[in-house]
């Protein structure tokens, strides 16, 4: 079953499809409440991907993560397709907040 990315911050821009996986995903690019200029706290199903993490990610391919054993130890993975045309989306428009819905 499909989901559907909404921008929050954006509503002029149509929703963007999505597998049932990315409700996942997501978390792997959002900024943490309260840092970077994210807000200290969301409703439910709604996410803060600062608009320069969406462009780096997009540029680099990768995702860098932080092992929670040792804050010094980052992985590197690379997005998958989908991911890359959701980055792009995000990029082209200029989106920052999303709300995934199931509709």
């Amino acid at each position: 079953m499909p989901v559907f990315v909404h921008a929050v911050d954006r509503p002029d821009v149509t929703p963007l499809p999505m597998s049932d996986r990315f409700r996942h995903d997501v978390t792997y690019f959002a900024t943490p409440p309260g840092v970077q200029g994210a807000p200290a706290s969301l409703p439910e199903r709604e996410f803060w991907i600062r608009k320069e993490d969406s462009q780096q990610a997009f540029d680099d391919g990768v995702i860098r993560l932080v092992s929670p054993l040792d804050s010094d130890t980052t992985a590197e993975i690379e997005i998958s397709e989908e991911q890359e045309v959701w980055l792009e989306w995000m990029v082209q428009n200029s989106i920052e907040h999303i709300r995934i819905t199931d509709r």
